[in-house]
């Protein structure tokens, strides 16, 4: 899915949050678009209603949300944290899908951009996935 209007970000969040995403559209890009489109609309909401909504997408593909798999607490705050800050850091006026497309041209665009700000052994504990945990390289520069 490309994501070349507002309408593409709220056609995805629609989608996400009846769980009918297809699998194979769920890519790095719509991840940082239900992110953006969800701060877009209410920024105290995403960081409250997205872990569930991640669970629950994880859910109706057949996943798990375990210890091991499915939904990451502090990658998701991270992420929101930096869907936050590029909202807010954008001229007023700004459509969201140019918000994300500066995004996605930046780090954050990268899937391992979250390895600048953790060692992967803390990352992947299982308190990184159950709680925030705080970055052990450098902080986060949002």
């Amino acid at each position: 899915m490309r994501f070349e209007t507002d309408d593409d970000i709220a056609v995805l969040l629609d989608g996400f949050r009846r769980c009918s995403v297809p699998k194979a559209e769920w890519t790095h890009a719509a991840h940082w678009a239900a992110a953006l489109g969800l701060i877009a609309e209410d920024a105290a909401a995403a960081y409250r209603d997205m872990p569930g909504m991640i669970r629950a997408y994880n859910e109706s593909l057949g996943g798990r949300n375990t210890d091991a798999e499915g939904y990451h607490e502090t990658i998701t705050i991270a992420s929101l944290k930096a869907a936050e800050h590029a909202w807010r850091s954008a001229p007023e006026g700004t459509p969201i899908h140019a918000v994300l497309s500066g995004l996605l041209a930046g780090p954050c665009g990268k899937s391992d951009w979250v390895f600048e700000y953790w060692h992967r052994d803390t990352l992947f504990s299982v308190k990184a996935r159950r709680e925030w945990v705080e970055p052990d390289i450098c902080a986060l520069p949002f």
